[in-house]
């Protein structure tokens, strides 16, 4: 079953913003497609600048983005990988750990960490989901990195100023 997330009540304004992107090499065939995603996604919401970083595999990606959260000043990092199961349990350690990695690596620094990193059981779901049948899901991860983003930006405000939530 493929899922599609509800639209944004207002449209994606990521002015104003900053965004970095953390992306593994391995598996580069998708994974750049992943990045192509996110940054056309961040050009068409306004955001300007937006750096790469590129870590050896998914299981590097916290580390990397932690240091971007913590250093570089971004309101949002988006972390981009793909995780294709093998014949070993080697997919679910770093699967499991990559996410666990990412959502401490937010929770800790406060920055939102949008979690682009497939893990599917073969190339073909992976090249459906970067840029395929099934959408790219490096887009969707920049598209959740600003509304994320502009969300924290509008919690950190006095209760007077903020608007609803």
């Amino acid at each position: 079953m493929s899922g599609r997330m509800k639209p944004p009540d207002q449209p994606l304004d990521a002015r104003g913003l900053r965004f970095a992107i953390v992306a593994s090499r391995f598996n580069h065939e998708v994974t750049e497609r992943l990045v192509e995603g996110a940054l056309e996604c961040f050009a068409a919401s306004g955001a300007s600048d937006v750096p790469v970083e590129w870590v050896p595999g998914s299981f590097e990606l916290p580390l990397a983005a932690r240091a971007i959260a913590e250093t570089r000043g971004v309101d949002a990092v988006v972390a981009l990988g793909c995780i294709i199961r093998g014949g070993t349990p080697h997919f679910h350690f770093v699967s499991t750990e990559t996410a666990s990695g990412l959502m401490s690596a937010m929770l800790e620094t406060g920055i939102p960490i949008s979690l682009g990193v497939l893990t599917t059981d073969d190339r073909a779901q992976a090249d459906a989901r970067a840029g395929g049948a099934e959408g790219n899901k490096g887009w969707d991860a920049a598209a959740t990195a600003i509304e994320m983003a502009a969300l924290m930006r509008r919690l950190e405000k006095p209760a007077e100023d903020a608007g609803p939530l």
